[in-house]
């Protein structure tokens, strides 16, 4: 194939890329390492595990932590379906988070999650919260209640889905808006940065945030004030039910990181283990004191926007057209192929490849996931309603709000 001496190759010959003086062992080289690279590139996973493949590293009790995680997430998730689906009585507004549970996990594994206040990562939500929530530590049994809008929740039952927050954990809370939440986060990131602390400040947000000023003014100033923040864009393609293509110009929205001039990472949101790898290297950069990273994890939802119209009990997934749909709807087909590379699987199975469990074993820890999320739920139901004159109480610091003005 190859014609050429040892002698010059001429830059017009061997493209712009080569030197002109390159040799035929060069010349050689260079074709095997772009050839490399095209491999890599097709086998994204490959090319992660060869460089900063931190979760093979791992202990087994941590990795085992990992996969209890994502199932006890797609648990809490199913059975929140079920409820609202079966039970008339169940006062939910829930956006469910199934098929997304690698990206939660992987994310909060790589975070300080125990320990005093003052040493904990804080984690911003959205308003899909579930799954950051149960991966960051919160208590399923009183997220169930707060969801449900007992007295006993989370947060006494005024918070509900979207308002979600436990400060032990460092889950500082959901957000029912598009984007502020961000600009928050950073306000955190910079505490830290100005207490000389090795915390970091992490926010989920998902495909829609790209069109929104805040995702912008949040990756701005974190870069200008190299800020230990990490913004974690879980992609599932569909904000709403509007594909993201119609609010954002690029195939990848980490290329917006480019702009700022600061690390823009994609990564297969159905790989626990390959979103840790991403997440780690982000943290220990932040903690350096290097700066922000924009992290676009490219996942998908096994539900559509909110509620569960197309689902069945017992069944994961919703299909068919959603009437609440207002500009597309998802394929069945997509929805379907996208489950064929399911985080729960790809989890298992690369922890029994790797001798970290037994398929046995695996059963066990996902039967016992599906139990605590089914006696979270019944636990709920049977906690006291809020009273509505508590409804004055915790709008300040201290005391009651006067009951006026009301009609």
């Amino acid at each position: 194939m190859f014609e050429l001496e040892s002698s010059e190759v001429s830059q017009e010959t061997a493209g712009s890329a080569w030197l002109p003086t390159a040799s035929r062992r060069t010349f050689l080289k260079g074709v095997a390492g772009a050839g490399a690279a095209v491999s890599f590139m097709s086998k994204s996973a490959w090319a992660n595990g060869e460089i900063g493949f931190w979760a093979k590293d791992l202990p087994k009790d941590k990795l085992t932590e990992m996969f209890n995680t994502i199932v006890r997430i797609r648990w809490h998730e199913r059975t929140m379906v079920d409820k609202m689906i079966t039970d008339p009585k169940y006062r939910g507004y829930n956006h469910f988070y199934a098929g997304q549970e690698a990206v939660a996990t992987g994310v909060c594994a790589a975070l300080n999650n125990k320990g005093p206040f003052d040493q904990l990562d804080l984690v911003y939500s959205t308003h899909r919260p579930t799954g950051h929530a149960i991966a960051k530590g919160v208590d399923m049994k009183k997220m169930a209640a707060e969801n449900d809008f007992r007295a006993t929740g989370l947060n006494g039952g005024y918070g509900g889905e979207m308002h979600l927050s436990d400060k032990s954990c460092g889950f500082i809370g959901a957000d029912g808006m598009i984007g502020p939440g961000h600009v928050i986060a950073t306000g955190s990131a910079f505490a830290f940065r100005a207490r000389d602390s090795k915390q970091v400040a992490v926010v989920f947000g998902g495909d829609g945030t790209y069109a929104t000023p805040h995702f912008h003014s949040a990756l701005n100033n974190a870069a200008l004030l190299k800020l230990p923040f990490i913004y974690v864009l879980e992609n599932n393609l569909y904000h709403q039910y509007a594909h993201y293509s119609y609010s954002c110009p690029m195939k990848d929205i980490a290329d917006a990181a480019r702009t700022y001039r600061i690390p823009g990472v994609v990564v297969d949101g159905q790989d626990v283990f390959q979103v840790y790898n991403v997440m780690k290297t982000a943290v220990d950069r932040a903690r350096a004191g290097d700066g922000p990273t924009l992290i676009e994890a490219k996942t998908y939802r096994y539900y559509n926007h909110w509620g569960a119209p197309g689902a069945e009990a017992g069944q994961l997934g919703a299909f068919g057209y959603d009437p609440l749909a207002i500009s597309s709807f998802r394929p069945e087909r997509e929805v379907r192929a996208w489950m064929q590379r399911d985080p729960v699987d790809i989890c298992r199975n690369i922890l029994v490849n790797w001798g970290v469990l037994t398929r046995a074993r695996a059963d066990e820890i996902e039967a016992a996931a599906k139990k605590e999320a089914i006696d979270a739920f019944a636990w709920a139901d049977q906690q006291p309603f809020c009273k509505p004159e508590d409804g004055l109480k915790n709008v300040f610091v201290e005391g009651v709000v006067p009951a006026r003005q009301f009609g």
